[in-house]
């Protein structure tokens, strides 16, 4: 116990206080009077610190190492996978965007994710997988510019097409994390900062995540664990959490030419990613900043994986097409490494041909055994490159082992 304050003492992060709001029920339909008595009365909200100023806190030099060896890898895997024409950036980002959804228990297989990709039906979680990709994309493209305007952008894209009355602004009511919605904020296992001082939290958080003077895995950590803390929107809060993760990355210059799929590292221990975050709200800052280290490592472990399987697939198709250099079907492998289900129309606006000549080059790729089209329909058809969609589940599936397994 001793050992455990001394180390508290050291982190020196200011820890959340409380305050009382009165709770003014909406409803007590399907609750029992056990419940109901339960949600009776003044709940207490948190109210984090400002922490725009502040310096980063001393940490132990196990969490120092940690940190500093995690940018090193990012860059470095950033420059490896960068340095190969390959369109492993999209792979990557689409990786990164489904590992986060998983983590909020949003699961697809990856054609599920690649037919919704392309407008089809392939159930809700497929397409708030697909708006979390947009988020990704929006908060890189941001990334130079990162104020609140681009953080509300970036959970916009991620509701757009399932809860936009929740998007366009911070939220206007209160939330909580556990207990269920039905009971109130008063059995929680968090209640975030009452509506009123989320506009001001995140003007600091955003001031906080722009400076320049700070080692940069320990400020994307603070910066993610105090927006998770502050939770400004009604929904998509971990999502946009963690495109800021990415936002952060580029802005800061660790990475420049991928997405490193952070959060297929966090999925291996998710219990540990949110026990840190409670840790953070305690006023210690060392295990978001080690979770995130590791979930680093891990995901460029899992990545450079993932990077060689599409490699020995791309190779593999070369020696099994048919297709002639410069041709649709030729040109069309590249596309299926970042979009592994296909239509007629997808290839012929990337190719920039006609549909007729878009599905003659799928059709070579078909009878090479590359393609294999989806279902009987003889009208609308789609195709998926089975290896590469396996790669793909493998790499998930990675992903949720825990390390050290």
């Amino acid at each position: 116990m001793a050992d455990e304050n001394s180390r508290r003492a050291a982190a020196g992060w200011p820890p959340i206080s409380f305050e009382k709001h009165e709770w003014h029920r909406t409803e007590d339909v399907g609750q029992s009077r056990r419940a109901m008595l339960k949600a009776r009365g003044p709940y207490e909200a948190a109210v984090p610190a400002m922490i725009a100023a502040l310096p980063i806190p001393r940490l132990d030099q196990e969490t120092v190492i940690a940190a500093e060896d995690a940018v090193i890898e990012l860059g470095r895997f950033d420059g490896e996978v960068g340095a190969v024409t390959a369109p492993f950036s999209a792979i990557l980002l689409r990786s990164e965007s489904a590992a986060s959804s998983e983590i909020e228990q949003l699961t697809a297989s990856a054609r599920n994710i690649a037919l919704a990709e392309l407008g089809r039906s392939a159930g809700k979680n497929s397409r708030l997988i697909v708006g979390n990709v947009r988020a990704m994309e929006a908060a890189i493209d941001m990334a130079k510019d990162l104020d609140t305007l681009s953080i509300i952008a970036m959970q916009h894209e991620i509701l757009q097409h399932d809860r936009p009355e929740h998007t366009g602004g911070w939220r206007d009511q209160q939330v909580w994390i556990g207990g269920g919605y039905s009971n109130g904020p008063h059995t929680a296992a968090f209640v975030p900062p009452h509506h009123d001082r989320v506009s001001a939290l995140m003007d600091d958080v955003v001031a906080f995540a722009r400076r320049t003077d700070l080692p940069a895995l320990p400020q994307i950590a603070i910066a993610h664990a105090q927006f998770e803390t502050v939770h400004p929107f009604p929904d998509g809060n971990g999502r946009t959490g963690r495109a800021l993760i990415q936002a952060m990355l580029h802005r800061l210059g660790v990475t420049r030419n991928v997405t490193v799929p952070v959060s297929a590292g966090l999925l291996s221990d998710t219990r540990g990613y949110f026990d840190a975050l409670s840790a953070y709200r305690s006023g210690d800052v060392a295990p978001i900043i080690r979770a995130l280290a590791g979930a680093s490592t891990s995901a460029i472990a899992n990545g450079r994986q993932l990077v060689a399987d599409l490699t020995e697939i791309r190779s593999g198709w070369e020696l099994a097409t048919s297709a002639r250099a410069g041709s649709a079907g030729r040109r069309l492998l590249d596309i299926l490494q970042r979009q592994p289900v296909v239509d007629a129309k997808l290839a012929a606006s990337e190719l920039l041909l006609s549909e007729r000549n878009a599905q003659n080059g799928i059709d070579r790729l078909v009878g090479d055994g590359i393609l294999h089209q989806i279902g009987a329909a003889a009208r609308g058809r789609a195709y998926e490159a089975r290896a590469v969609l396996v790669a793909l589940d493998e790499f998930a599936a990675r992903a949720k082992r825990s390390r050290g397994r």
